[in-house]
């Protein structure tokens, strides 16, 4: 492979929906520019980068894959990365590294909420956003419908680059309004330049004047010119165009049909020509962790070494590899670079280039290139390396917050630490999942961003770690309260021939505000509970707390005080007022007006308008609160507070009330009192459980 400098390289990421076509796009631009020699279909399992077992079974993208291409003299870095929401973490990680964001829609679908997310998520990132109309040879296919409604959504920065000669069943080319030749298609995918034909002239006109409205906003002396007399040269059409893409103002639309390789040339054209380089950039800001203070790196071949590593993948038979992103410098074999996160050094040993699972070994990465590394010791995903000498660390990916639980139980006994292993490093490789192990429930929980989630990492625990877990239901960790006030006597005396136990304390329990968790306070007067004892009784109060009262949850929320008691001089012992301070706390929370609390949280669905009254329909059925709502785009997001116990896979339900086109966000809000019917059930389906423990 021959050598690219940072001038000649594009890093491109895929976005959109689920199913609008960004893995069949990738596939057609890897066989225009050469690096396969036949358009592999998802349905036949045989693409580039939907490459694992899981994606080949569910015909979908899970992880996002780094493919590459030669074109015109320059490297193309693409990162397809999935559209289902249960995987935007992939796409998280992808948009940090790339420059351009190709925005893929379906001339069927339209708007669609992957479209909306994906757009927000390349906004924040400032990236550069191209869009490609895919699907245009479909039955029902409309390029001029899903324009306007693009324009209508996204603004006047939308235009069109190209207009379709025929549409749907008689999509046959394109015209590029830039260069104004006609392309007619050819099978196989290429295209037979040539003139407009005659029914094409008038849109061609119209769109042009449209084009050149656009690009000369993005530019005070094209703005200047093009209100005076009304037209631009074509160069200066392309000045502006490259200009407003880089700048965020222009958002150029490409269309085509990638399962037939139509209109790819064209494609790979425009994005070479147009979107910016890393240097384009100039700089990176991170911080200097020397200093503690934010720090700038110009992207440069020239300045010292920094990377970021965006994704890690453990790969059987060859260890993890670690996808990274040169922003400076130049890196190369056996060099030595230091991780500031984690203060350890890295020898670096083979570079790849990577097109899905095949990898080509390479020398050296120049700045603002993109590519792999094997077997780093200590370095994972959102870590930095850069020069010993100049330090510089990389600003971390916001990676989403966990949507779903679910609690597993390990198909067979003693798998607890291969179970562990194998879900920590699936974390490195997906830090949108999580594992912990829930004190209060004593269940694990694995959390991801839906159900689907969850279920490939079961199925890649088992295939890459080979052992298994079942997932089921969590528990609810509620917790338990008292509203009352009380004063209550715990006495403990034992005798049983020698030294006996004889310990006796008097409790003062009264309600704290919710949230502000335990205090114990001594009040003791006049040495009636000898100080020695004093943190015995506060022991036996935590643990009688922990074990809880009314159906085994915590007790929160709750002052102690100790005021009174009684001692023996020989049979006093920690022990005894530990048992005793137990003894106070049982009896007196039962006699305090106990109550049951539950885990509140906040949520945020976005859905279309015309789900708008089912979604909230089935938000009260969940005993939610609405909170408010607010347009989103073209989408409505609904804001609520609902119980975590009636949240059980709404991700699931949501997108079925919503033909697959709503998600949901969520948080931990507060604690809040269980309605007296339902707290009644959970205590006694408490009780029978502990009954049957008991009887077993």
């Amino acid at each position: 492979m021959k050598d690219f400098g940072t001038e000649q390289v594009r890093n491109l990421s895929l976005i959109g929906h689920g199913s609008c076509g960004k893995t069949s796009l990738a596939e057609a631009m890897l066989f225009s520019a050469g690096v396969t020699t036949r358009l592999g279909k998802i349905e036949e399992g045989n693409t580039v980068s939907d490459y694992t077992s899981e994606e080949i079974k569910r015909k979908i993208s899970i992880s996002l894959a780094v493919l590459h291409a030669e074109w015109a003299g320059h490297k193309l870095n693409i990162l397809d990365l999935p559209g289902y929401a249960d995987f935007v973490g992939e796409t998280s990680a992808g948009l940090k590294v790339t420059e351009t964001v190709v925005v893929v829609v379906s001339a069927l679908a339209g708007i669609e909420v992957g479209t909306e997310q994906s757009w927000k998520q390349a906004t924040g990132c400032g990236s550069s956003r191209f869009f490609f109309i895919n699907k245009l040879d479909k039955e029902n296919a409309k390029f001029y419908q899903t324009l306007e409604k693009l324009q209508k959504r996204f603004g006047s920065g939308v235009v069109a680059l190209q207009i379709p000669i025929g549409e749907a069943l008689d999509f046959k080319g394109v015209v590029d309004l830039i260069n104004l030749k006609a392309y007619t298609f050819q099978k196989g995918g290429k295209s037979k330049e040539g003139e407009i034909p005659p029914e094409s002239k008038s849109e061609v006109e119209k769109f042009r004047g449209k084009l050149m409205e656009s690009v000369s906003e993005a530019d005070d002396a094209l703005i200047e010119k093009y209100l005076e007399i009304g037209e631009l040269t074509t160069e200066e059409i392309k000045a502006g165009l490259k200009k407003g893409l880089a700048s965020g103002k222009v958002f150029p639309v490409a269309c085509g049909a990638a399962t037939e390789n139509w209109g790819m040339s064209n494609l790979l054209d425009y994005l070479v020509e147009y979107s910016p380089s890393p240097l384009d950039r100039q700089e990176v800001t991170g911080t200097d962790p020397n200093l503690g203070r934010e720090a700038k790196r110009k992207i440069s071949g020239s300045q010292p070494t920094a990377a970021f590593v965006f994704k890690t993948v453990s790969e059987p038979h060859v260890g993890e590899l670690s996808f990274f992103k040169a922003y400076a410098g130049r890196i190369t074999q056996g060099e030595d670079l230091l991780n500031p996160g984690r203060q350890v050094t890295e020898r670096i040993g083979q570079i790849y280039v990577m097109n899905g699972k095949e990898r080509k070994e390479v020398g050296k990465i120049e700045a603002g290139d993109i590519g792999a590394f094997v077997k780093l010791k200590n370095t994972h995903t959102n870590d930095s390396l850069c020069d010993k000498k100049s330090l510089f660390q990389l600003p971390p990916i916001d990676f989403p917050k966990p949507v779903i639980g679910m609690a597993i139980k390990p198909l067979h006994k003693g798998d607890e630490e291969r179970i562990a292993n194998g879900f920590s490093k699936l974390h490195e490789e997906d830090p949108t999942f999580i594992m912990e192990v829930n004190s209060d429930t004593r269940q694990t929980i694995i959390y991801g961003q839906g159900e689907l989630h969850l279920e490939v990492m079961v199925s890649k625990l088992q295939e890459k770690f080979g052992v298994g877990v079942q997932l089921e239901d969590p528990k609810i960790p509620y917790r338990e309260t008292i509203r009352g006030k009380v004063e209550i006597q715990g006495k403990y005396k034992r005798q049983s021939g020698g030294r006996g136990q004889y310990g006796d304390v008097w409790l003062k329990l009264e309600p704290l505000p919710r949230g502000t968790g335990f205090q114990f306070e001594d009040a003791v007067v006049g040495g009636a509970v000898p100080s020695k004892y004093i943190p015995a009784v506060e022991e036996g109060v935590q643990e009688a707390m922990g074990e809880g009262v009314l159906a085994g949850y915590p007790v929160v929320d709750l002052k102690v005080s100790l005021y009174d008691g009684t001692y023996h001089v020989v049979d006093s012992s920690d022990m005894a007022f530990h048992i005793a301070g137990s003894m106070a706390l049982k009896k007196g929370t039962l006699e305090a007006k106990p109550v049951l609390l539950e885990p509140i949280y906040n949520i945020e669905a976005i859905v279309p308008e015309e789900f708008m009254g089912a979604v909230m329909g089935d938000i009260s059925s969940r005993r939610g609160k609405i909170m408010g709502m607010e347009a989103d785009g073209v989408f409505q997001k609904i804001k609520a507070r609902v119980p975590l116990a009636e949240l059980n896979k709404y991700s699931t339900s949501l997108r079925s009330m919503t033909q697959g086109r709503g998600f949901h966000t969520r948080s931990f809000f507060h604690y809040e009192e269980v309605p007296h019917e339902i707290a009644e059930k959970i205590i006694k389906q408490t009780q029978e459980a502990k009954d049957k423990v008991k009887q077993e």
